[in-house]
């Protein structure tokens, strides 16, 4: 028997489960799938709206009593490095980069499992084996691309990068956590500003910033960054005036939500 797919996307919530940013709270996540003729549409659209993709999956948080976690991207045109971010550019300027294909190798499979050793080694990705690392890499319905940095022919920092019709999505990176010293996190950040510099693309999109979390504070740190609240991108001037909200009625109900969402031929 031949099935068809539904003409509009639908769209599913997640159970429960804890927290990876803040400590007693409860996490709750509205996705939806990413499949067929429209993915890349789809995908633009609803990265617009907040959402991030992971997979064949795109979903953003909908917890149902914190609204902490935002969206979070770069205003390319308004970024100027602060002096520190210089002095990274500077350190590890040396590196190679080189774009290709998202597919896994068991190099990067190799820095990968150092970079959740070294810094998250009680996260949700901590056993992650070779398949499920490449099916994250090359599970994309797409276009996407893998961005190596190496030293001499040694692989120092890879990110997952979705190219979008108005900026980089870094999807995911990770880094030698040996190499403190060249702040490869921020310097891979810094690159894809000077990427979408060069492809003539506004923004570069960093994933969720959580007021409050020490593993979120690093991206409230780049100038001309946006974060998506209550249905629009505003500036982010004071990075300290934000509060990880906490309250039943912070988050609209999930039918609000849905119904709420823009769809690329104008549907909502």
């Amino acid at each position: 028997m031949r099935h068809t797919l539904p003409i509009a996307p639908q769209f599913y919530v997640t159970a429960p489960q804890p927290c990876p940013y803040l400590e007693g709270r409860m996490e709750r996540k509205l996705f939806t799938a990413l499949q067929g003729d429209t993915a890349t549409k789809l995908n633009d659209s609803l990265s617009k709206q907040g959402f991030r993709r992971s997979q064949n999956v795109l979903y953003r948080p909908s917890c149902a009593e914190c609204s902490a976690c935002m969206s979070a991207r770069i205003d390319v045109s308004l970024f100027t490095p602060r002096r520190s971010q210089r002095r990274v550019e500077r350190r590890a300027g040396h590196l190679r980069r080189r774009a290709m294909s998202p597919w896994a190798t068991e190099e990067q499979y190799s820095l990968f499992r150092e970079y959740l050793d070294g810094r998250h080694a009680t996260g949700g990705m901590a056993d992650m084996d070779m398949f499920e690392f490449a099916a994250m890499v090359e599970e994309t319905p797409i276009k996407s691309r893998l961005i190596e940095y190496t030293d001499n022919g040694t692989l120092n920092a890879v990110c997952l990068t979705d190219i979008l019709d108005d900026g980089l999505s870094m999807v995911y990176s990770f880094f030698d956590p040996d190499l403190e010293k060249l702040s490869l996190g921020t310097y891979v950040i810094l690159d894809h500003i000077a990427i979408a510099r060069e492809l003539g693309l506004p923004y570069v999109y960093l994933g969720y910033w959580v007021p409050g979390s020490p593993k979120m504070g690093y991206k409230a740190k780049f100038k001309g960054l946006e974060v998506y609240r209550n249905g629009e991108w505003t500036p982010v001037s004071n990075p300290s005036s934000y509060e990880a909200d906490l309250h039943p009625l912070s988050t609209d109900p999930i039918a609000e939500q849905v119904a709420q969402i823009s769809l690329p031929d104008g549907r909502s």
